[in-house]
């Protein structure tokens, strides 16, 4: 990783739970979709977040979960808002969009895991590729999926990309699934051979999935989520 000063932007509420972070680095890096940075707030203290930006975009865009004060993601919110630069170490994860591959794409996003998968669906619109691709984004309920917009104008305006909404709790005008993430994965797959996935969200979640996926033919070479590498 290099380390980067880079301008703070912008720090935006999407929610009263997640953060739209943009910086400007005042060095240009190289990294691949699906990537992360870390924030430096110390020495020895260095916090990884997804990149929500694709490699061709001028800023560098972090969705950043922070709904409790004091807590470890807030206190990266509360310095970014505080400071006029900060300090970034990037790129950092193996989890990035394998772009010359021509298989099905399954991207999962639990929560904030959006930023990862916003990533690699914009480097595969800059690509100009129609690699056909499914996205699950799931959460709690229809506030919490807070770059729904997006999403969805992707599902519309480009036919190889299906966006399936996910939230446990939803009102009677919802329009997606009501269920569990993984429970609706479940549902709709009978195998998943032959795909190649890339997941983010909360590490359990993400542990979770991978056991789920094992049950119907994941094919392990091919499911790719920084996650793994913390969790056995």
């Amino acid at each position: 990783m290099n380390t980067i000063r880079c301008k703070v932007e912008h720090v935006t509420a999407f929610n009263d739970a997640v953060y739209r972070v943009t910086l400007t680095p005042e060095t240009s890096f190289d990294f691949k979709a699906g990537q992360y940075l870390c924030v430096v707030m110390g020495e020895k203290d260095k916090r990884p977040f997804s990149i929500a930006s694709a490699p061709n975009a001028e800023e560098i865009e972090l969705h950043i979960g922070a709904a409790v004060s004091e807590s470890y993601p807030m206190q990266v919110v509360e310095k970014l808002k505080q400071s006029d630069y900060v300090d970034i170490e990037a790129p950092g994860g193996e989890a990035y969009l394998r772009s010359e591959s021509r298989r099905p794409r399954l991207l999962i996003a639990g929560g904030t895991g959006f930023s990862y998968i916003k990533s690699i669906v914009e480097q595969q619109i800059a690509l100009g590729q129609t690699v056909e691709t499914t996205l699950y984004w799931g959460c709690r309920n229809q506030d919490a999926m807070y770059y729904e917009t997006i999403a969805r104008q992707w599902h519309q305006a480009y036919p190889w990309l299906h966006f399936v909404p996910v939230v446990e709790e939803a009102t009677a005008n919802w329009e997606g699934k009501q269920a569990n993430l993984l429970e609706q994965i479940q549902r709709d797959f009978i195998s998943l051979n032959g795909y190649d996935i890339y997941i983010a969200g909360r590490f359990d979640m993400v542990g979770a999935a991978r056991e789920v996926f094992r049950e119907i033919g994941v094919e392990e070479e091919h499911l790719y989520g920084d996650a793994f590498a913390f969790i056995k």
